[in-house]
């Protein structure tokens, strides 16, 4: 006996648009893919974000990827960088600042709650000393500037 997919068993999806992209909503939760994106090189970085109501989860899926941790509460006092492994899952905790850098091929899945939105979602702009802090880490990994 052959079995018909139809959109009620499966929904594919596939997105190579730059920068965030929410591709499944469901519930509590969504699913996204985080593309490379001009404003995510080193020397672009303006700005950190925390979510005050619920963790975030990335995993890189091609490409390289640096995550910036930023320590602090109501601002960014020391930032850290982790190069992200591919199909590991790093979980960002609430309340934590972060940002990405990717190579121009690069694409991360993200796993958030639905509700996680800008109000929820704090940004903080870096001082110059920060922003200068992110590219200096940036070139422990690729001395060489951005990777393809």
């Amino acid at each position: 006996m052959d079995i018909i997919m139809t959109t009620n068993l499966l929904a594919i999806h596939e997105c190579h648009a730059q920068g965030y992209n929410p591709i499944i909503d469901y519930e509590q939760w969504r699913v996204a893919i985080l593309n490379y994106i001009d404003e995510l090189e080193p020397q672009e970085i303006l700005k950190m974000q925390r979510h005050d109501e619920t963790d975030e989860v990335f995993v890189l899926l091609k490409g390289q990827c640096l995550l910036f941790l930023g320590e602090g509460a109501n601002a960014i006092t020391k930032i850290h960088i982790e190069q992200m492994q591919p199909l590991k899952q790093y979980n960002v905790k609430r309340g934590v600042w972060h940002t990405h850098s990717l190579s121009r091929d690069a694409m991360v899945l993200i796993v958030e709650n639905r509700e996680t939105s800008l109000e929820n979602s704090p940004e903080a702009f870096l001082t110059p000393e920060q922003r200068q802090t992110i590219v200096s880490l940036s070139k422990q990994y690729w001395p060489d500037g951005l990777p393809s």
